[in-house]
């Protein structure tokens, strides 16, 4: 029979994992949470579905399979309240902004007071059986929680926990879960005990405050204590066995001191530092174990007990008041501040709507009440029914109304083209690894900051989230603590003061750090180069070259948010392949020594755009700059041709007399000897810039089915292939999409007069004719 009960549990187990992994890929083209799946994919198998037939009923779920099913879901509970709460910083949420403050004073204040209040009204002056009227007041009670947990797993489905509303959602959720957890201790001491026995309840919530003092002195030391002395390795495997060991003790002694067993794994958790080494340790051991198989059981399990065949109506009706009024309470806990606060009312309501999410601990919380008998059987499936029903429209109405994207759709140019030779040119660099750093300063020294047109460099430090709850965007000069990340965005920042100090006060450094997760880091990204009004946004490239000339892929994340990066960014975006290990590259900070710049033309938006920031890196007395231009055999007469020759024109007659600027006609038959061309002139220097698209052109054909990376174009993706051998860093601009469409180049954006140039061609007024000084004047007094 104990061999028939573990096949029959291992069967329902796999079942229950494929059908929710089903309806996972079912639901997410409607944009759904896996949540919702995993809680619908277990009534598939409860009384609501298929368990509603006896007979399936019984084969399917033996009493020693329930109880096992049971148990690993309480044992992924714990483990799955240990994790999120080891990646909260509790000092970074004493120092939460004064709005977040606000906002969540009152959405606590107003969730408690109003559904609880009117739970009470119902109950004291509306006829209902009397276990409805006992539930009430618990079910007012639990609109008053919103639980951090539930909130951050929402932000990232919907993919915006790095916007601002995001940020703010979390900063709130997580000062009113404080009071919530507080509330929760103290009802379950209360739903624990027998009526009137106040003694037992003191008795819990005085064991409960010992307890915690017990962790914070006794149990963080000790795990504190281990990781500062690993051994072997950063944090070793006696040491995570131990932590795990703590994590099921925690559970245990809660349920000994009268409260529930996810107290001791929370606490524990909130006691522990956050980030590496043990919140990195902790989520690369048990993330996979915990998010992909027992985190999905918890929730089926729930659904399991869900049965929509008995809910009463008279229930339905009291409780269904209570919910939808404390839905609408939390949104206007907010918009009331927010409207003191100078919030936009769009922004508070859809802000109030994520504070409503619901997740796994809520079920947790009716389960509890379901054990202790506070709410019944129907009750329950009332109440869970709302958990998807909230999320469902949470979700649709979000992606509905708001595009954390809108923000980022810049109608202003910026651009190095439409930059003025004497403006100052602002460059955001974007930086993941330190190794990068020659090369990229190498670049911004390139660029030529002088008296006549300075330049402003934004930095931003990527590094991803691992072992914390909340994203952090900070500044570098504010000197807040980001832990471990400090030292090396210190590094970074002194190499960049260097820099500056080199250029005297023809440039300024402003610096910041992203600590995020890699599929929203782009929201950062795009709001500091929009905040900043920068001209070139340069980012890394995801593979790494290594000094033997093998590659390697730092991080396939950051190849998704290039791409996003370039759907939009509100100004030209650069994509950096640094290859500057491979060879002595010069410096131009140190030793002053010539730096070879080569710019392939082939026509379009995206190669103006490179030629652009080439002829101002000309201006530079250590820069070469080569143009080359590769014309199609035959095709003499057409218009495109005429129009680039235009402006080739335009830049060679601006840099006359400079012989740092050189323009090369190369005519090619098709794009076989355009490669060839490429490959016998790219060793002669040490950046390669190309634009990323090109206009319909008969040397690209064949190239692009051999592409792999997209986010290079054809000629980048060839440049920055492993088997191109070559030691030269390449840079591959695409110009600002204004909403999406390509600025055209041929257009006379500046609306100058006949006799002045289209574009405003970057000059060096050291070098120029006395012809072409008067040009330039008369276009400065303009």
């Amino acid at each position: 029979m104990d061999v028939i009960s573990d096949v029959q549990n291992k069967t329902l187990v796999s079942l229950m994992t494929l059908v929710t992994q089903l309806t996972d890929i079912c639901l997410k083209p409607l944009g759904q949470s896996s949540l919702v799946s995993q809680i619908i994919g277990g009534m598939l198998f409860g009384p609501s579905a298929l368990g509603h037939i006896k007979v399936i009923h019984h084969l399917l779920f033996p009493v020693k399979g329930s109880v096992v099913l049971e148990t690993v879901s309480y044992f992924g509970l714990m483990f799955y309240y240990f994790l999120w709460s080891v990646r909260l910083d509790l000092f970074t949420v004493l120092k939460t902004e004064r709005v977040a403050l606000v906002l969540a004073i009152s959405v606590s204040i107003f969730s408690l007071v109003i559904p609880t209040g009117l739970s009470f009204l119902l109950k004291n002056y509306v006829a209902m059986e009397k276990q409805v009227a006992e539930a009430l007041p618990y079910i007012g009670i639990s609109q008053t929680y919103t639980i951090f947990i539930s909130i951050a797993v929402l932000l990232t489905d919907l993919k915006i926990l790095n916007t601002d509303i995001g940020r703010l959602t979390i900063s709130v959720a997580i000062l009113t879960d404080m009071t919530g957890f507080f509330m929760s201790a103290v009802t379950f001491s209360i739903t624990r005990c027998t009526e009137g026995d106040i003694l037992t309840i003191i008795y819990s919530i005085l064991s409960s405050a010992l307890y915690v003092l017990l962790i914070i002195c006794v149990m963080r030391p000790t795990i504190l204590w281990m990781v500062k002395n690993p051994g072997k390795g950063s944090t070793n495997e006696i040491c995570v066995v131990c932590i795990f060991i703590c994590v099921i003790l925690s559970g245990f002694m809660s349920e000994v001191i009268g409260q529930h067993f996810s107290m001791g794994p929370i606490l524990l958790g909130l006691s522990l530092p956050e980030g590496p080494p043990i919140g990195t340790s902790m989520m690369k051991k048990l993330e996979t174990m915990c998010m992909a198989f027992l985190n999905p059981i918890s929730l089926a399990v729930n659904g399991l007990l869900v049965d929509i065949f008995n809910i009463d109506m008279d229930s339905l009706w009291s409780i269904c008041i209570i919910l939808v009024v404390g839905f609408f309470v939390k949104i206007g806990a907010i918009m009331l501040p927010g409207y003191y606060l100078n919030l936009s009312m769009k922004k508070c309501w859809i802000i109030g709507l994520l504070l409503n999410g619901k997740g796994i601990c809520e079920l947790v919380f009716f389960n509890m009440w379901l054990g202790s008998e506070v709410i019944n059987e129907d009750q329950f499936s009332i109440m869970v029914i709302s958990v998807i029903l909230v999320n469902v429209i949470l979700v649709t109405v979000v992606k509905f109304i708001y595009d954390p994207s809108k923000p980022y759709d810049n109608v202003r140019r910026c651009t190095i083209q439409h930059t003025r030779g004497d403006s100052e040119l602002r460059i955001m660099v974007c930086i993941d690894n330190k190794e990068n750093l020659p090369t990229i300063l190498n670049l911004l020294e390139a660029s030529y900051a002088g008296r006549d047109s300075m330049i402003e460099v934004t930095t931003l430090v990527l590094v991803e989230l691992q072992g914390r709850a909340r994203p952090i965007l900070v500044s570098n000069q504010s000197h807040e603590s980001t832990h471990g990340v400090v030292y090396e965005s210190n590094q970074i920042d002194n190499a960049l003061r260097q820099y500056a100090q080199q250029n005297e006060e023809h440039v300024s450094i402003k610096s910041y750090t992203s600590i995020s997760l890699f599929e929203t880091m782009h929201d950062d990204v795009c709001r500091i180069s929009l905040e900043s009004g920068a001209n070139i946004l340069i980012m890394p490239f995801h593979k790494r070259w290594e000094i033997d000339g093998t590659v390697e892929v730092a991080h396939r994340s950051i190849r998704a948010m290039n791409i996003k990066v370039l759907q939009k960014a509100p100004c030209s975006v650069g994509i950096l392949v640094d290859r500057g290990i491979l060879g002595a590259s010069p410096s131009l900070l140190g030793a002053r020594e010539p730096y070879y710049v080569v710019v392939f033309f082939i026509g379009g938006a995206d190669d103006v755009e490179t030629l652009a920031y080439g002829a101002r890196m000309a201006r530079h007395e250590c820069v070469c700059v080569t143009v080359v231009r590769f014309l199609l055999f035959g095709e003499e007469n057409s218009k495109d041709r005429k129009r680039d020759s235009d402006l080739i024109d335009e830049y060679r007659y601006h840099n006359a007399g400079n012989n740092r600027f050189e323009i090369l006609d190369e005519v090619v038959k098709d794009g076989i000897d355009m490669s060839i061309c490429i490959r016998r002139l790219v060793d002669y220097f040490d950046l390669v810039m190309v634009g990323r698209r090109h206009a319909h052109n008969a040397m690209l054909q064949g190239h692009d089915s051999w592409s792999e990376c997209e986010e290079l174009g054809v000629i980048g993706d060839m440049l920055a292939s492993p088997n191109f051998v070559t030691k030269a860093s390449v840079l591959v601009i695409q110009q600002q999409r204004i909403r999406g469409r390509v600025i055209k180049p041929g257009v006379n954006l500046n609306q100058v007069p006949k006799d002045q140039p289209m574009h405003n061609v970057p000059t060096n007024n050291n070098t120029l004719s006395p012809s072409c000084t008067i040009l330039v004047d008369k276009h400065d007094k303009m």
